[in-house]
């Protein structure tokens, strides 16, 4: 495998070698063939969802709306890293220029920003559907959706974009190697010739912002949904509200766990390789949002009906 530092003429690097899994070639070739029918069924998955709510004007709704934004969203997820992860698996050079890999940077990380908004304006839908049932035709309107989803795809590349910014006036002299499957922020970071306070600063800020906003948000959207659904009088509609709820705190804590895990744990940089699995995990896991759009598609409506009465 070709590991060597490209330099141009300036001194600057202009590609870097993504190390991704160094294990011996069989092992490469069964992830190759595990991770391609996981990124095939995870795009098989959601393109279904996309063409079930499109076809469908019963499914115009707000709900499947977000829904089937949510499931376009995570085809670009997987497809900000996956295909050049695969890619590298089979290949003896295993590098990205220096462009492609800011241009993923940014892209992958405006994807996972993107998700917590949109998390968050599934639980706002949910809150509303369930203790403001009367009200929600009203407030829920098409045009609010569609402000919604507006704003969740541009403020997702907007709260990025200064990091962005920031990590391409990162001077790379040295060392173009990145222990990783692809460009994450701490290894880029630690490939710098200098100290860049400022920038890993900012990043810092900014996705901790980003993680810890919306995951309170969701929080209390759904302590708010859990009061309401303790005043349904108790029988099969208060346990299936029970039993919905329990869901989603289990689906928000894997998917906010993780990614606490990668971006705010204090000792996350110092264990890359405990990072690229849990990272890995993160990127991987479909089922776990396959099981939110199970939970978050149909019981509202019938729980709403409980709190009407």
């Amino acid at each position: 495998m070709n590991i060597s530092e490209t330099n141009n003429i300036s001194g600057s690097v202009t590609e870097f070698i993504l190390l991704g899994f160094p294990w011996c070639r069989e092992i490469q070739i069964l992830l190759f063939v595990i991770f391609s029918l996981i990124y095939l069924l995870t795009l098989m998955g959601n393109t279904s969802i996309i063409c079930a709510v499109w076809s469908s004007q019963k499914l115009h709704t707000p709900m499947y709306i977000l829904l089937a934004n949510f499931s376009f969203l995570e085809i670009c997820c997987v497809s900000s890293d996956v295909p050049k992860m695969l890619a590298n698996i089979i290949s003896q050079t295993k590098s990205i220029s220096y462009t492609g890999c800011l241009l993923q940077f940014y892209f992958f990380f405006s994807m996972r920003a993107a998700e917590g908004y949109f998390l968050s304006a599934m639980s706002f839908d949910q809150f509303l559907a369930i203790c403001r049932p009367l009200h929600y035709p009203t407030i829920m309107t098409h045009h609010l959706c569609a402000r919604l989803v507006v704003s969740c795809w541009v403020g997702s590349f907007l709260s990025i974009l200064i990091p962005a910014i920031l990590m391409t006036q990162v001077p790379f002299c040295g060392p173009n190697i990145i222990d990783h499957f692809f460009c994450d922020l701490g290894p880029l970071l630690a490939l710098s010739c200098t100290p860049v306070p400022k920038t890993t600063l900012t990043c810092a800020t900014v996705s901790s912002l980003i993680i810890f906003f919306t995951f309170l948000y969701i929080l209390g959207s759904y302590t708010l949904i859990l009061h309401a659904v303790l005043q349904v009088a108790a029988g099969s509609g208060r346990n299936k509200a029970f039993s919905t709820c329990a869901s989603h705190f289990l689906v928000f804590s894997l998917f906010y766990g993780s990614v606490m895990v990668m971006y705010v744990s204090p000792g996350s940089k110092s264990h890359p390789g405990t990072q690229k699995f849990v990272t890995l995990f993160y990127c991987m896991n479909k089922d776990m949002k396959d099981a939110l759009k199970k939970v978050l598609g149909a019981p509202s409506k019938e729980i709403s009906k409980n709190t009407e009465n």
